[in-house]
């Protein structure tokens, strides 16, 4: 497994995919956090920063994780993957591994202009921390989703296309259950919700049951990915 992380995170680097996404996502996190200094508000960074910048953070999982499986698939070489002497649960894990570890460098990078008004203000590091989590955790749950779409297409446009239409369904998913009528419906709809489980890390309120949840979807979208390779191997 490790080595198949290594490599897809070398490839990441090697390509412009991983520095584009650096880049963007820094870029429009610096800009917000200009926009707390210009305007002094630097205690409402967790909702100013993270709040505005959450929705375009799982735009741009679907850059990371298009080429997961879909370029393998495309380019032949994984028939080499499927052959070789390691479990294809192993082989999806380096692959989420590796693409959760692009965003979460990211996302860590994020923290450091938060460190630095720390000196000069006094922050409420529990939404800010809180914000991070819970956006890794969303972010780690959409990558393997992602990488399960990656898996289903040799087209890294549609892999895009295709984990971005699921991005916004889970994100407006959560609104749903408002304009639904039966009442059973309705929680079921909040339940499967990942906005309303992300939004109790926001207020700085670590929820176990969330984590749960988000690390289940995690597992369950890499069973699924590590079954359709699975199935290559045998077909």
């Amino acid at each position: 497994m490790f080595a198949i992380f290594k490599r897809e995170l070398k490839s990441y680097f090697n390509s412009p995919i991983g520095y584009v996404v650096l880049a963007v996502l820094l870029l429009l996190f610096g800009y917000f956090y200009y926009t707390v200094l210009i305007y002094g508000i630097s205690q409402y960074i967790a909702t100013s920063v993270y709040g505005n910048m959450f929705t375009m953070c799982m735009m741009i999982i679907p850059i990371i994780t298009m080429k997961s499986l879909s370029e393998d698939k495309k380019n032949k070489t994984d028939q080499a993957l499927i052959t070789a002497p390691v479990g294809v649960t192993s082989i999806v894990l380096g692959k989420f591994l590796a693409a959760f570890c692009v965003y979460a460098i990211a996302m860590l990078l994020t923290l450091v202009p938060s460190l630095i008004i720390s000196m000069f203000s006094d922050l409420a590091w529990g939404p800010i921390i809180g914000n991070v989590v819970g956006s890794m955790l969303y972010g780690a749950a959409m990558i393997s989703i992602g990488v399960f779409i990656s898996s289903l297409t040799e087209s890294q446009v549609i892999a895009a296309i295709s984990t971005f239409g699921v991005s916004i369904l889970m994100i407006v998913i959560g609104s749903a259950s408002s304009i639904v009528n039966n009442a059973f419906i309705a929680q079921i709809v909040n339940w499967l919700s990942f906005n309303t489980r992300y939004q109790t890390f926001t207020t700085g309120i670590f929820n176990i049951s969330s984590v749960v949840y988000f690390i289940s979807v995690v597992a369950v979208f890499v069973f699924l990915t590590a079954r359709k390779i699975e199935s290559r191997r045998w077909s």
